[in-house]
């Protein structure tokens, strides 16, 4: 089987981890603030989150979820909620210093709870499984190759994120500037809140 078979899927899965939004401002902001290390869980949670949507997506999951109205608005509200809060946690946090807790990284397990509450995220995972499945003759196949694509694909690009963040904040020398970065970030993932309304 040749590789070129799957290019297109990379470059799929490469622009949608790569490209600006919630899940990648909640990795720069979390770089910001406590640096790539006390990050992983965060970035472990929404690779795993994605793969496992993707390979959902591709046993037909994804598009009864997206099909149910009642059930997708309530997954739009509940990760609307979570997204203020987290927006309002960031631009609210303090600056780092040394010796003194400036709380706790989001975790693994909220990482995960917040992806599998963002419809577009369920969108995009359908769509690969629709656009995809000549990959393979089995959904149980297509299933662990989008999974791994999109899972490895979300690691990769919350990383280099993460990283970005975290060597903004080593630039970032005055209370004002911190307070500056640290709203914006808010901002972002607060905004990051519109594209779940307006499809």
């Amino acid at each position: 089987m040749s590789i070129v078979r799957y290019l297109p899927l990379v470059l799929f899965v490469v622009s949608a981890t790569l490209s600006p939004g919630g899940a990648t401002t909640l990795a720069t902001a979390s770089g910001v603030q406590f640096g790539v290390r006390r990050s992983v869980p965060l970035l472990a949670g929404i690779a795993i989150a994605l793969a496992s949507m993707a390979v959902a997506a591709a046993a037909g999951l994804g598009s009864a979820l997206l099909a149910l109205p009642t059930l997708r608005l309530a997954m739009r509200a509940a990760g609307s909620l979570y997204l203020v809060w987290l927006a309002w946690r960031i631009a609210r946090s303090e600056p780092p210093h040394a010796g003194r807790s400036v709380g706790r990284p989001v975790g693994f397990a909220a990482a995960v709870w917040m992806l599998w509450h963002n419809p577009k995220a369920w969108a995009m995972t359908a769509s690969a499984a629709a656009s995809f499945a000549m990959l393979s003759d089995s959904p149980w196949r297509l299933g662990a190759v989008l999974g791994a694509a999109f899972g490895a694909g979300a690691l990769l690009s919350l990383s280099l994120w993460c990283l970005g963040g975290s060597l903004l904040a080593r630039r970032l020398s005055t209370p004002a500037q911190w307070r500056i970065v640290q709203t914006a970030l808010g901002l972002l993932v607060a905004g990051s809140i519109l594209p779940l309304w307006l499809d």
